[in-house]
């Protein structure tokens, strides 16, 4: 008998998740993940201070703002902007999660940076587009609002938009609307994209996704049902909002070249989702963006809120692209 152990299959894509499913196209979330509450009180001993204001109260969509709890002089250089948006499959999580809000402030620490992280509505029972439209009135609510912390402390010049998994696939479709609207979001100024593991599909498999087909974090059928769930009723994993090379966003890789983007694709090769990312980083490259790629052979999907190394690394990657 082999002494090799196989990693076991998964069938149940809902029972993975934790989910249950309601006869009225909703979910319910069993797992609820830790949430952190925002902290503004710069007597505390924190190192980050946070707050959260509302976006769209029909919406319920907010955003929750990062700030260093230091001194900041009056003559000082404004901080780079990254605009933040949690994976997850597009159902899970929020801006709240605290395996999220921490990375929020490792960046914070590390980077000096200011944060915004961006709380979008989810599917099913809001399926895309829904997040992407949350993203754009988030980037033209960042170039409107008058609250101090943005105010004081963020140049608008330096913006960054960021998301990992779902996440990034929001930061990346936000990027291909904003290339139109250039003009219409001054003074508000995209450097670039950063693009962690983003999450994309197809009906035809990928060598990684067989290769991975039962991988303990998203395994095939979840992924399959990630979709299902996310995608408008109806469609396949062939429409747009999944398939990269469908519809015309790839006509806007143009647009992303002549603006001076730079945009940072980071994958592992543990992911089942590798392959998609490494078909983006060399479709943008064809067009001749300005890609900056990391990939390592190791390292599973969502592997840097685990491994604090992995997520040191990862950071470290991010102070090289935005410097």
């Amino acid at each position: 008998m082999s002494q090799t152990s196989q990693p076991s299959q998964i069938t149940d894509p809902y029972k993975h998740l934790h989910l249950v499913q309601n006869p009225n196209n909703t979910i319910t979330r069993l797992n609820q993940l830790p949430q952190t509450s925002p902290s503004s009180d710069p007597t505390l001993p924190i190192s980050v201070l946070t707050k959260d204001i509302t976006i769209n109260q029909t919406n319920k969509t907010w955003v929750r703002l990062f700030l260093p709890n230091k001194p900041i002089p009056t003559n000082h250089q404004k901080l780079p902007l990254i605009i933040f948006f949690h994976g997850s499959g597009f159902i899970l999580a929020s801006a709240g999660s605290t395996m999220f809000h921490d990375f929020c402030v490792k960046m914070v620490d590390d980077l000096g940076v200011f944060v915004v992280s961006v709380e979008y509505r989810l599917a099913p029972e809001h399926r895309l587009p829904a997040a992407f439209d949350d993203a754009m009135e988030a980037l033209f609510w960042i170039r409107n609002v008058d609250d101090d912390w943005v105010t004081r402390y963020v140049d608008y010049s330096k913006c960054y938009i960021m998301g990992n998994s779902a996440g990034a696939t929001i930061a990346y479709n936000a990027g291909l609307r904003a290339v139109e609207v250039v003009k219409d979001l001054e003074p508000l100024k995209i450097q670039g994209l950063i693009l962690r593991q983003p999450f994309f599909g197809g009906k035809e498999r990928t060598k990684s996704e067989l290769k991975l087909e039962n991988d303990q974090v998203i395994p095939l059928c979840v992924n399959d049902l990630l979709w299902e769930l996310a995608l408008p009723i109806g469609v396949d994993r062939d429409h747009e909002y999944c398939n990269l090379t469908v519809g015309n966003g790839l006509e806007k890789f143009d647009k992303i070249r002549t603006l001076g983007w730079k945009v940072l694709i980071s994958g592992n090769g543990g992911d089942p989702l590798v392959d998609r990312e490494k078909e983006l980083a060399q479709l943008m490259e064809e067009e001749g963006v300005h890609v900056v790629k990391d990939f390592e052979d190791d390292g599973s999907h969502g592997v840097e809120y685990s491994d604090p190394l992995k997520a040191k690394k990862l950071i470290e990657l991010i102070t090289g692209f935005i410097s």
